[in-house]
Formats: structure tokens, C-alpha cells, sequence
């Protein structure tokens, strides 16, 4: 009798098992009907560990215009993949020397969460943007003329002749092909200039007498003025272009100010965002803060 009861049960399990064997190669069937799950792709596999290309997008997306040319120049993402797989291989050494533990570090990274955090809230704070007007422009300029050439944009060169004979004189053979440069070497009696030809370097406001000024102002580049009476004697004046070189530096100049200028706009609008927070805050100095003192040698 038992020996007949365990066979109906093995015969019984058997079938179970064809059973259980269809309904699985019928779900097979059924399933690869459907359509399989999307897998995103992968455009490398380092130590196992996969980059995907949406992860590959996103680090390349971050980086600046420049970076991109840079790129394309030296091997395009291509060479850029090889970057991150590097990246990627430091980061597991790092890992496996558990530097991604050290307490350290995880500071020096809340530090650095917590500076984003604030540049996000500044940034929404300061989201008017600040500008700067043309007559803010024109009046730090005119603070700063010092370091900026005149609307003129001219070269100054004169020379200084004891008696209006002298002056006349030459002034006729500069007209006629004659260096004015070699003449005011020769003959000048004007210190300042006479070793250099008569330069005196770009026109600038106060350079000369007022009334050689003012003939400055009128005659055209490359012309000799006619001599200019003073208390010193008298004056030939010859004015010329300055040198695209000059004028670039100039615009440099100017920009640089701008900026200058521009970054004072931002830190007083900044200092009014702060103040503004300050005011809705209640602050209360603890008793450790009689310790802070401002002597930056204490500890």
C-alpha cells in the first residue's frame, strides 16, 4: 500500500510539473509580446560602473562656450569621454582609500552645498539687474581722465623758437618736406620735448599753455600750426593720429571702468539686500562673543 501511494504521488507531482512548465512557456509567449523596458544607454563601462549618455549630456552640456571649442579642437567629446572615464576611474580609487568617508572632506562639501544654497537665495535677490546709465559712465570717466586719452585721439608735437623770425622760418620749411621731428631736435628750446622731436605723447587736457590749446583744437592732423605767441616765446605745433595700438589700450581702459564701476553697482545693491534681511532678523550676541576680538593674531 505505500509503496502504491508514494507512485500515485510521484505520477501526481510529475504532472504538476508539466503543468507549471506550460504556464510558464505560455507567459513567455505572452510576455515577449509586450514590448521591452527602455534602457538607457550606455557609453561606457569603467570597472563595471556604466556612464550613460544621458549622464555624458549633462557633463557636457555644463560646460562653458570656450570649453566646447577647446574640445572640438582636441579630439571633440570623444576626448572628452576619455576625461570623464579617467574622472570616473580616480573616483573609485578614491573610494576604495575611503577618502569619500574622511570627515574632512564631508565638511569642506556642506561648506561648499551650503555656498550654493546661498548663491541660489542671492541671486533671486539680486534677480533686478543693475545697470549702469550713460551719464554714471561719463561721470566716472571724467573721475578717471587721468587714465584715458581725450576725444581727440591725437599725437602732440611742438617745438619753442626764441623770436617770431625763427618760428616763421621754419614753420615754411616743415611745409616744404622738412622734418619737423629733426628741427625740434635742432633748434627747440623746449626742454621737455626737444630730446624726443618735439613729442610730448597723446593729447591730454592741461598738456600745453591754454592758448597752444586751443590751436591744438583747430588745425588737422598732420598740418604744422602757424606760430603761436606766449610769455615763453613761440610755438609750432604739429598734431597726428595715434596708433590703432594706443587707441586699443585706451578701450581696454575704458572697459576695465566700466567694470570697476559695475562691480561697485553690484555691492552696494547687494549691501542693501543684506541690510534689508538684517532689519527682519532678530540677532543677540552670545556671552563666548566677548571673546572675538580684532586683534587677527589671537586665536
Amino acid at each position: 500500500m505505500m509503496s502504491r501511494y508514494i507512485r500515485c504521488t510521484g505520477y501526481t507531482l510529475f504532472r504538476l510539473s508539466l503543468f507549471l512548465a506550460g504556464l510558464l512557456v505560455g507567459s513567455g509567449a505572452i510576455l515577449s509580446g509586450c514590448a521591452p523596458p527602455h534602457e538607457e544607454p550606455i557609453v561606457a563601462l569603467v570597472n563595471g560602473r556604466a556612464i550613460t549618455q544621458t549622464e555624458f549630456d549633462t557633463h557636457w552640456r555644463e560646460l562653458s562656450e570656450a570649453t566646447r571649442i577647446r574640445y572640438t579642437k582636441e579630439g571633440g567629446k570623444r576626448r572628452f569621454l576619455d576625461e570623464l572615464i579617467t574622472r570616473e576611474l580616480l573616483m573609485q580609487e578614491a573610494r576604495r582609500r575611503g577618502l569619500d568617508q574622511n570627515d574632512a572632506i564631508r565638511d569642506k562639501a556642506q561648506r561648499y552645498k551650503e555656498q550654493l544654497i546661498l548663491d541660489e537665495l542671492l541671486k533671486d535677490k539680486l534677480q533686478s539687474k543693475v545697470e549702469i546709465t550713460k551719464d554714471e559712465l561719463d561721470a566716472y570717466y571724467a573721475a578717471h581722465s587721468r587714465e584715458l586719452l581725450d576725444p581727440l585721439k591725437i599725437q602732440v608735437s611742438l617745438m619753442l623758437l626764441p623770436n617770431f623770425p625763427a618760428a616763421k622760418d621754419l614753420e615754411t620749411q616743415v611745409n616744404h618736406g622738412g622734418s619737423f621731428a629733426a628741427f625740434a631736435k635742432r633748434y627747440s628750446i623746449h626742454e621737455q620735448s626737444k630730446a624726443k622731436g618735439g613729442d610730448l605723447g597723446p593729447y591730454r587736457k592741461g598738456l600745453v599753455l591754454p592758448e597752444v590749446d586751443a590751436v591744438i583744437r583747430t588745425i588737422k592732423p598732420g598740418l604744422i600750426s602757424a606760430p603761436i605767441k606766449t610769455e615763453n616765446g613761440y610755438y609750432l605745433v604739429m598734431t597726428t593720429p595715434l596708433d590703432a595700438e594706443i587707441i586699443q589700450a585706451d578701450l581696454a581702459t575704458q572697459e576695465r571702468l566700466r567694470q570697476e564701476l559695475l562691480a561697485d553697482k553690484r555691492r552696494k545693491r547687494f549691501e542693501e539686500v543684506i541690510a534689508d534681511i538684517r532689519t527682519n532678523a532678530t540677532i543677540r550676541l552670545a556671552d563666548a562673543s566677548r571673546h572675538i576680538t580684532d586683534d587677527a593674531g589671537n586665536p
